[in-house]
């Protein structure tokens, strides 16, 4: 993690940190303290007057922050630092347990639960009505958020244990709901809650839309943390962890494990090998949870008024009943009498559609691979729609039998190797057999072996009518590299590469298919 980022992710404060205090310079926490000069900012005024005095709230605040910046970038504890901040905390009422490096965010919560209201929603807060700044109040957000940075971003090398796995996955989920996101949705687009990460009592602002002015952290912060969990689990004995299970019982599914988990399935047996099929069976529920959602609120086609409405009371129109009936109102009996009574259509137009999903299964695909396997066993599930998967590195699979089992699906998956679209394009344009009703959705980075060969059969199905969505990637984060040969060639087609978050393909796929 660079000093940058670091910067970025002190909420509205790192601009405001200023060199001065140095390493063990005292900090004024009440009134009986003087302040330091020069740890504040004094305000301009006429020549031959005198400064302004430093603000304390100031200087605490900066203590906090420059604690937090040499802790991220140096193990060694500094003795001064420490013992300013644990003053700081102190006095504006906050348990010292928030310095302390190994106790979690969910043992501190479960301690003092009124926290949990503070830290949802802490990295994006509201401002102030009228424009003010409440200094106290930021010192509060900066001793919380420097708990939050420094147990997520700040691991320690060595051996890692399923426990400390654990409890990395639980503090990053409150960093994901600091920035007003779903606990997991930044690394792998779940929703819900581990054990322990919502406190009882929390009134907190909840998991809605990070504020404008955070926003364009997101795209940064969710691959980076995905990076840091790939790197936990990388250094984790997971054979040794899936052989115990209460170990592993204590493991939390995520991309990183899941990936991990399907590289070395072939290696796994008897009581380590069905862990690891719980880990993936349990993943896969939970995003197909999430994508189930997002596909049902619009998989309805167009009214078909050709069909007559069905003559029932919850069909009833009532106010087009009455507007149609005014002409027989009765201003002496003050009655409405109704020749005809009005019903609402309900009958949606519904054409049979053909959904070849393709997906490439080589090793900088595995995100997409499992999101897209998921998203083809939901579209499986609705009426009318013929669903074909088929995954390819230098060979292809139809794993079309087992469509609408995602977790079947990834297990007979071989992630790694090279890319070689043709010869999934050899299986995928048999199946196009009613081009207008057929849409063909190719997830891959493009970076192929014969490109000029593939991009020609991709405009040949362009031609031929049937719908064809080139998907640089379908992953939580929304960052794909995309072969920029290929991207051109798709624009120039007018068949555009969607690359970004999962949420776009569904979208595009049910204004197809509904």
């Amino acid at each position: 993690m660079t000093q940058e980022t670091a910067r970025d992710l002190t909420p509205g404060t790192a601009q405001d940190i200023t060199p001065g205090t140095g390493h063990g310079a005292p900090v004024g926490t009440g009134p009986a303290h003087t302040p330091p000069v020069g740890t504040a900012r004094a305000s301009s005024g006429p020549v031959g007057t005198a400064p302004a005095a430093p603000d304390p709230q100031e200087n605490r605040r900066q203590v906090l922050y420059w604690r937090l910046l040499a802790r991220l970038f140096d193990p060694e504890e500094q003795p001064g630092l420490e013992s300013a901040s644990l003053a700081v905390v102190e006095d504006i009422g906050l348990p010292p347990a928030l310095l302390d490096p190994d106790a979690s965010v969910d043992s501190v919560v479960q301690r003092h639960p009124e926290l949990a209201a503070e830290l949802d929603g802490l990295m994006a807060p509201e401002p102030d009505p009228d424009g003010t700044r409440d200094r106290s109040a930021e010192v509060r957000r900066a001793a919380l958020a420097s708990k939050l940075l420094l147990n997520v971003f700040a691991s320690r090398p060595g051996e890692v244990t399923a426990g400390q796995l654990a409890r990395w996955q639980a503090d990053a989920d409150w960093l994901e709901r600091a920035f007003g996101c779903a606990p997991g949705e930044l690394r792998g687009g779940r929703a819900g809650n581990r054990s322990g990460g919502r406190a009882a009592g929390n009134t907190g602002t909840g998991y809605g839309a990070p504020t404008p002015d955070l926003s364009r952290l997101i795209p940064e912060i969710g691959p980076e943390l995905g990076a840091i969990e790939a790197g936990l689990v990388q250094r984790m004995r997971l054979r040794e962890v899936l052989a115990d299970p209460q170990l592993a019982a204590r493991l939390t599914p995520s991309m990183s494990l899941v990936e991990q988990l399907l590289r070395d399935k072939d290696n796994l047996s008897g009581v380590a090998l069905a862990n690891a099929k719980s880990l993936i069976k349990r993943y896969v529920d939970e995003v197909a949870q999430v994508l189930r959602t997002q596909v049902e609120k619009a998989t309805v086609g167009e009214l078909d008024r050709s069909v007559p409405p069905k003559r029932v009371f919850r069909n009833l129109d009532l106010d087009r009943t009455i507007w149609k009936n005014l002409t027989n109102w009765s201003p002496e009996e003050e009655r409405l009498y109704v020749d005809r009574l009005y019903y609402r259509h309900t009958s949606r137009k519904t054409t049979p559609q053909r959904l070849i999903v393709v997906v490439d299964q080589s090793g900088s695909m595995v995100d997409s691979m499992v999101n897209c396997t998921i998203l083809a066993s939901i579209f499986a599930g609705l009426p009318k729609v013929d669903v074909h998967l088929i995954a390819y590195d230098t060979q292809a699979l139809d794993l079309t039998p087992w469509a609408h089992d995602p977790f079947e699906t990834l297990l007979r998956t071989k992630l790694g190797g090279g890319t070689d679209g043709t010869v999934a394009m050899a299986l995928a344009q048999p199946k196009i057999a009613e081009p207008r009703n057929t849409v063909v959705v190719w997830i891959s980075d493009f970076y192929e072996w014969r490109c000029q060969e593939l991009y020609d059969s991709f405009a040949a199905v362009h031609r031929s009518g049937a719908k064809f969505i080139p998907v640089g990637s379908v992953t939580s984060s929304g960052r794909g590299s995309v072969n920029p040969w290929f991207r051109e060639r798709f624009k120039d087609l007018g068949t555009p590469v969607i690359s970004g978050h999962i949420k776009k393909l569904v979208h595009e796929l049910k204004t197809f298919l509904t």
